[in-house]
């Protein structure tokens, strides 16, 4: 505490790309992006901001703008001068910047056209190696976000330590398992992208992908079969597949299993393919078991492992839909 403040640590980014890094670095400041937005000085509720936003971005989505307008008022309003620390992840070197918050809100237009809105910082120290900080931190200024309190774990008494030269031990680090924290980002963010005919447009590309030739049924009513799949050069060789896509929120119950076991049939296929996004009811799976050799299911889990399977596959447009990376991590050995 100091003067009835509770510190804080911040991590504010330059840029989805560091582009305004150098600049915040030299003339001391950090700053946010949504440039289309005015002077925000004279805005003093959140719901004032809400109001701005929305007249500024009109097409955003509901949750991006709860998001956003989230990061905006935090930059806005919560980051206290002379008292909270401020963290800048550099997208150029492996070092995080940390200064003091020395400012108020202010809008700019002669720093370039990239940034108006800025805080003031004081540089502490502009290039502290990311190994001096311990991986849970790492972790937190990893964050997907332009803005963001970080607050687990002691952080900002560790980040004052680092800065004094010492080094606070944490007694129970948690080990991150990053797999599955990238796996939980890229389901989220297939489930806000592809709904609907969408998600078995994603189906058709990972089916197509694994060497079949495929005829999707347009949206709407598909009678039965969303996807239809062939082998060989034309989709005239076995196996011949019924490919039904589910995108709701609930789990496809056994009527649906059994459906489907009546399309294969009356398409003459050889074997049927069911992917509901929400999963299958203990029913549907107990069934399953016994249809193993024509009918297969497919969660939302078993749709990424082949959609990782076979990303280099898919074609560049829906790639571009579905921005994904690989990365190399250490293995935390049990």
């Amino acid at each position: 505490m100091l003067g009835g403040w509770l510190l804080a640590l911040w991590m504010v980014r330059a840029g989805k790309h560091g582009e305004q890094e150098q600049r915040a670095i030299e003339k001391g400041f950090v700053t946010i992006g949504w440039n289309w937005l005015p002077s925000l000085s004279s805005v003093e509720s959140k719901k004032e901001l809400e109001r701005l936003y929305k007249k500024t971005y009109p097409d955003a989505k509901k949750r991006t703008m709860a998001n956003e307008v989230g990061q905006i008022w935090r930059f806005l309003k919560r980051m206290k001068e002379g008292v909270d620390l401020v963290a800048l992840p550099s997208k150029f070197q492996s070092t995080i910047a940390i200064g003091k918050v020395e400012g108020a809100y202010e809008y700019r237009t002669d720093l370039g056209e990239d940034i108006h809105h800025i805080r003031r910082v004081k540089w502490i120290k502009t290039d502290i190696p990311r190994t001096d900080f311990e991986q849970d931190l790492l972790y937190s200024f990893g964050a997907y976000m332009t803005v963001c309190q970080i607050s687990r774990n002691n952080a900002e008494t560790r980040v004052r330590a680092i800065l004094a030269g010492k080094k606070i031990e944490v007694e129970s680090q948690e080990t991150i398992d990053v797999e599955e924290i990238a796996r939980d980002q890229i389901l989220d963010f297939i489930n806000r992208k592809f709904r609907g005919h969408d998600l078995s447009r994603l189906v058709e590309a990972v089916i197509q992908a694994q060497g079949y030739v495929t005829k999707s049924s347009p949206p709407g009513p598909d009678g039965g079969v969303d996807i239809l799949a062939g082998a060989g050069p034309m989709g005239f060789d076995k196996p011949r597949i019924c490919i039904q896509v589910k995108s709701g929120s609930s789990p496809v119950d056994v009527t649906v299993l059994r459906s489907l076991k009546g399309t294969v049939q009356d398409f003459k296929a050889d074997q049927g393919l069911l992917v509901s996004w929400s999963g299958f009811t203990r029913a549907a799976l107990e069934e399953s078991r016994l249809s193993f050799f024509t009918i297969r299911l497919w969660d939302s889990s078993a749709l990424l492992n082949e959609i990782l399977k076979n990303y280099d596959k898919l074609p560049d447009a829906l790639q571009a839909e579905l921005p994904l990376k690989k990365i190399w991590s250490i293995v935390i050995e049990e």
